[in-house]
């Protein structure tokens, strides 16, 4: 080989950078406030070739340091992460937007094309946002794959306008080719609420291109969650979600649920200490039973979940054999409760992945005077409907009739159908006739799940042995399901939600529906609609957990052969 080929297979070489080229100096707990103070870290970051990585976390920095590094930093194309936390301990507030803009107006200068970049616990408000505005809507960002806000302190205003830079990004770096891919998303700790969640939502619905998002204790309550769910249905590849100790209740919960029948990819799910609820843990345990093969963990803790909730959850998670953790903790099982769900745990030799229930909270008092009123600020806007569906209600009896008639016109007369759903009995549903389930498939709204279980109820509840009563039942509550399960999965979900609150099997958060009594014509009506081809097998499992553990139905059901067997 000749020597000229030598030396330009070394000079290659030289240029090579084997591994990432970093320059660290984090937790050295520095105090750079003036050029001088950053002398050596500036030389060094001349210095050094190819840099790629930059970490500063764990020191303090002011505005004159970040100028001085700023200057350094602008020639330096090459840098893709910048490690920047815990940036700006014991600064003014009113110094860390001027740093931050120095800072990012130098990676702009050098055309350095970023791929992460942290700037979690440095709480520098909405103002601080602002700072790095420039940057988030530049060039430099257009690679970006990982973004770190933890504990800054944004809110609301903050929210939006991180909000508004991802969403210019996105589409100034679509334009030019190459749209914005994030990754990573993390933004904890920062009082964004619903508003800068939802500002938010709209632009991870743009990018679509989500693996992580972690958005823990952000005081954000079921509007902001259910704009996150639509949102987030669009990021297909999403495998990590936390939303922890934040505020669905079952409005954001059922949103959510239906969130994750789009994703399937995800891995981790943590909803923990966000108030899910049984009826929105109901929502998941669905959603779960449909897919997310590769789940590891499963956090509902600290959610007032009751036991037969939790063990509709735990069947839900069986054979999901990535399975490593579900976490449970913190509900309201009492004890026999939580003997009961490790024994099912065990049965289905998952013991070893249930987590700890120490800190149960026992079994739901009936009292609901201590229950804390988490929708009320939140639901403003459907007080005056709900105010006159009550009022409806009182008119029409204990559950109301005249709204569960859809209100239009129609070419024949409904009166006998309202007549029967006033004043229930076998034979006013036979003298309906032949156009029984006419009346029935076009006059009640199926559209609304709560309406479809009220029907159900009224009409199972004239049950007798005598065959043309019997016939006329199933036939009639048949047509009714068929019909309301025609439109969706989720839409037998909230059927099934609603008669277990409206026979008093689980406990709803509105606390003005009153119970019905159970009557062995509602099971036996049941147990004909669980075996057609219509009924959804797996919502025949989460009727079973709960009525064999209500005593009073059981007395029913232990009189039915077969009951949910299928």
């Amino acid at each position: 080989m000749a020597s000229g080929d030598i030396a330009q297979i070394t000079e290659a070489l030289a240029k090579t950078h084997v591994g990432e080229v970093e320059l660290s100096y984090k937790g050295r707990g520095l105090k750079l406030d003036n050029a001088e103070s950053v002398k050596e870290i500036v030389q060094k970051i001349e210095q050094c070739q190819g840099l790629q990585s930059l970490r500063l976390e764990g020191n303090t920095l002011g505005v004159e340091a970040a100028q001085a590094i700023a200057k350094a930093l602008e020639v330096k194309r090459e840098l893709e992460q910048c490690h920047w936390s815990d940036m700006f301990t014991g600064r003014l507030r009113s110094e860390i937007p001027p740093a931050l803009k120095s800072l990012g107006s130098a990676l702009m200068t050098s055309g350095a094309r970023l791929t992460h970049l942290d700037l979690s616990d440095n709480a520098f408000g909405p103002d601080g946002v602002r700072g790095i505005e420039s940057l988030l809507k530049s060039s430099a960002c257009y690679t970006l794959r990982e973004l770190r806000l933890n504990n800054c302190g944004m809110g609301i205003g903050g929210g939006m306008v991180l909000a508004s830079a991802l969403t210019e990004c996105h589409k100034q770096s679509s334009a030019a080719g190459s749209p914005l891919r994030l990754k990573v998303f993390i933004a904890g700790r920062n009082r964004l609420e619903n508003d800068g969640a939802t500002a938010l939502a709209k632009a991870f619905k743009l990018l679509g291109s989500l693996e992580e998002v972690h958005m823990p204790q952000n005081g954000i309550n079921h509007p902001g969650i259910t704009a996150l769910a639509t949102a987030l249905k669009h990021n297909p590849n999403l495998q990590v979600l936390n939303l922890n100790d934040n505020t669905f209740t079952k409005k954001g919960a059922i949103a959510m649920a239906e969130a994750i029948r789009h994703l399937q990819c995800l891995k981790v799910i943590n909803f923990g200490d966000c108030l899910v609820r049984s009826e929105g843990s109901i929502a998941i345990a669905v959603a779960l039973r449909e897919g997310l093969p590769s789940l590891r963990e499963l956090n509902l803790s600290f959610g007032e979940i009751c036991e037969a909730a939790a063990v509709v959850v735990a069947k839900a998670v069986q054979g999901k054999a990535d399975l490593e953790k579900l976490d449970l903790n913190g509900n309201c099982f009492g004890e026999e409760g939580c003997e009961a769900l490790r024994e099912m745990m065990e049965t289905m030799n998952m013991e070893d992945l249930l987590g700890s229930l120490s800190d149960d909270e026992g079994e739901p008092e009936d009292d609901d005077d201590d229950d804390v009123n988490d929708e009320e600020e939140e639901e403003d806007d459907d007080n005056e409907e709900e105010k006159d569906n009550e009022e409806d209600a009182e008119e029409n009896g204990v559950n109301g009739t005249k709204d569960v008639i859809e209100e239009k016109e129609e070419p024949y007369c409904s009166s006998e159908l309202r007549s029967f759903l006033m004043s229930p009995s076998a034979e006013k549903l036979i003298s309906l006739g032949a156009k029984r389930i006419q009346l029935i498939e076009q006059q009640v709204d199926v559209s609304d799940a709560s309406k479809v279980s009220e029907v159900f109820l009224k009409i199972s509840s004239v049950y007798t042995d005598e065959p043309e009563v019997k016939q006329a039942i199933f036939e009639s509550t048949d047509a009714l399901l068929r019909k309301a399960f025609s439109n969706s999965h989720s839409q037998s979900y909230s059927f099934i939600t609603s008669l277990m609150v409206n026979l008093g099997l689980l406990k709803s958060e509105d606390k003005k529906i009153k119970n019905v009594t159970a009557l062995p014509g509602h099971l036996l009506a049941l147990e004909h609609a669980a075996a057609q081809e219509f009924f959804p097998a797996d919502q025949a499992g989460v009727l079973e957990a709960f009525v064999s553990r209500r005593k009073e139905i059981k007395i029913f059901e232990d009189n039915i052969p077969g009951f949910f067997s299928i």
